[in-house]
């Protein structure tokens, strides 16, 4: 068991230690879809969903989930954030929205699992708000996208 991180000598779970790890900028960056029927698009860019501002609750809804990531994970280190952007767009080819997480801070270890949090609780909320008129909507493809910073340096791979 000793390749595992996230396990000690006696198979318990363990939070790694990172105190010995220097600060750096670290960058994460995220993307998902909510894929939605043509009619539920459209109660949304004319205003008319049940619910209210559909998008702007939902990129809320994710900034505030980035931040509450810690809570949320076992062993995700607690972090001090200094950048959450959570961007929604309507995409009439899905059709469906698309949607899009930055999350930066300083510190000793990444922010991918703040960008994945933040994706994820905005297309539940997508979903939470726009179900009493889609009962036929999926949540996919969510992924981390790029990270910057720490020992692994730069990495960008997935497409959005």
């Amino acid at each position: 068991m000793s390749d595992l991180t996230h396990i000690d000598a006696g198979g318990r779970a363990s939070m790694v230690d990172v105190t010995e790890k220097p600060v750096t900028d670290r960058t994460a960056k995220a993307a998902g879809l909510l894929r939605c029927r043509a009619e539920t698009l459209a109660a949304v860019r004319e205003g008319s969903a049940p619910k209210g501002a559909v998008i702007a609750t939902a990129e809320l809804a994710g900034m505030m989930a980035a931040k509450r990531t810690a809570d949320l994970i076992p062993l995700c280190h607690q972090l001090p954030l200094t950048k959450v952007a959570v961007t929604i767009e309507m995409d009439e080819g899905l059709p469906g929205f698309r949607v899009a997480a930055e999350v930066r801070t300083k510190g000793v270890t990444g922010v991918e699992m703040e960008a994945l949090t933040a994706v994820s609780v905005a297309c539940l909320t997508l979903f939470d708000m726009l179900k009493a008129i889609d009962r036929e909507m999926a949540i996919g493809d969510i992924k981390v996208l790029a990270k910057s910073g720490g020992r692994t340096r730069d990495w960008s791979g997935a497409t959005p």
